[in-house]
């Protein structure tokens, strides 16, 4: 395809973007409800969802790239595209944490707004640093440790 015929479907370059996240967005969310349903507890379901969105990432490298390029950028492109998935991912993620405070297997004197950041951010920080790192190591082994992290914390239990 010559360059100049990519036009001929898209505006222009942020066009380009913006359809790219639309489509990946409705794609990785499909799977990470599947992969969040396929449990009834909490923390295997907040397990399935990490697990699958750090999957999908070492699996795409080059989304990862462009969706970490463009997460962390103070003018984005795609920002309705970008706001909207990161409220579907939270929202996820709440009700994970809801359930999870309901049935007993999480703290019910936690801020949920804090916890959701937490946990995003921490997923967040492990693909930023995955992908500095070159990817050199995988990715979908931090899974446990994370949700190790997001269920015990870093007290002492001295």
């Amino acid at each position: 395809m010559a360059d100049g015929t990519i036009y001929l479907y898209f505006k222009n370059k942020d066009d380009i973007l913006v359809q790219f996240f639309s489509y990946k967005a409705k794609q990785v969310f499909d799977l990470f409800r599947e992969e969040v349903s396929k449990s009834e507890n909490a923390v295997e379901k907040l397990r399935n969802l990490v697990r699958r969105h750090l999957d999908e990432f070492q699996r795409d490298k080059n989304m990862a790239i462009v969706y970490q390029a463009e997460m962390h950028q103070n003018s984005r492109s795609a920002e309705p595209q970008i706001r909207d998935m990161s409220k579907m991912y939270l929202d996820i993620v709440s009700e994970i944490v809801e359930q999870g405070q309901a049935d007993g297997s999480m703290r019910k004197d936690l801020y949920l707004s804090l916890v959701k950041r937490f946990i995003v951010g921490a997923v967040d920080e492990t693909i930023n640093h995955w992908l500095h790192s070159g990817g050199k190591y995988d990715l979908v082994s931090m899974t446990d440790p994370l949700i190790d992290l997001f269920i015990r914390g870093i007290g002492s239990t001295k």
